[in-house]
């Protein structure tokens, strides 16, 4: 039997590394994932992660694509399931499906509102908070190893950070067992949201994710999904090489780099890495000796 995240993480002699994959939505996009996932076996992540379809919803797409990639070998899948659109028989259903198909890992998040809305709406026998569907999800399947999100930066609809670390604590005491940060790009931000979370007595690991930049481009469209501070040293030199793209490349894979480097030195639990289901950035040289030498 597979050890669960959780158990990997108390057990772990060394940062682990995974991977986020989303449901491709076009021929073109399934071509990439299809590619994507063949060349990521190479890396061997200690799990994968995978983000819900269409509407929010862990049913359909995750469910079939967390299944494509186990079959692939990917030994720890951890599909995510949110509250966009779903009552409370809806996420009995699918928490079911996903637990019968074998995965014993699964992320728990509330869900960004639909594209065009400013605010989160419930269904009417939904849930309001992520913290809720962590309690329904503990209840239901006791055995399950429950991931939440963090935000470093703080979520954007929480006034001020000490509300947002109370939401974060709520999730963890109805039984959370790690948190995923969003992305970052200044490390002191990760390191302070850890000491912030110890001091309120969260107490479960916290993975840091990391996107690899490729681009100015890439960032400008990234933040308009969440919000993050981009270091003025980044963008200048993501400035100077626009009109370079190998150039705007190397600037953007090296910082990731330096990142990771530190966070490992800094005692990370592991790293997540924000791939856009693009295999090529990981296999960068440098970035992939960096990660080999993390895995041992």
């Amino acid at each position: 039997m597979l050890m669960t995240i959780a158990q990997k993480l108390s057990t772990a002699k060394r940062p682990l590394i995974s991977v986020e994959f989303f449901p491709p939505k076009t021929e073109k996009g399934e071509t990439g994932f299809a590619r994507a996932a063949q060349e990521l076996t190479e890396l061997n992540p200690d799990f994968v992660s995978v983000t819900c379809g269409a509407g929010g919803t862990a049913a359909g797409p995750t469910l079939a694509v967390s299944s494509q990639l186990h079959e692939q070998g990917y030994g720890n899948v951890m599909p995510h399931c949110t509250c966009v659109g779903a009552s409370r028989d809806a996420l009995a259903r699918t928490t079911d499906a996903l637990v019968e198909a074998g995965f014993g890992s699964i992320m728990a998040l509330r869900g960004d509102p639909p594209k065009g809305e400013r605010y989160f709406k419930p269904e009417p026998d939904g849930f309001h908070y992520a913290a809720e569907l962590v309690a329904f999800l503990r209840e239901r399947h006791p055995a399950l190893c429950i991931g939440v999100a963090g935000y470093p930066e703080k979520h954007p609809e929480a006034h001020n950070r000490d509300e947002d670390i109370r939401h974060l604590k709520e999730k963890v005491d109805a039984g959370a067992d790690f948190i995923t940060t969003q992305l970052f790009l200044h490390n002191h931000v990760y390191f302070d949201f850890v000491d912030r979370c110890r001091s309120a007595e969260i107490t479960v690991p916290i993975l840091p994710g990391l996107l690899p930049i490729t681009s100015l481009k890439q960032i400008k469209r990234m933040r308009a999904f969440c919000d993050f501070h981009v270091p003025s040293r980044l963008l200048h030199d993501l400035q100077a090489t626009e009109d370079n793209p190998e150039k705007a490349k190397r600037v953007g894979l090296y910082w990731t780099i330096e990142q990771l480097a530190e966070l490992v030195e800094g005692g990370a639990p592991g790293i997540h890495l924000y791939l856009l289901n693009h295999a090529e950035t990981v296999f960068y040289p440098e970035l992939f000796a960096c990660l080999s030498r993390v895995r041992g």
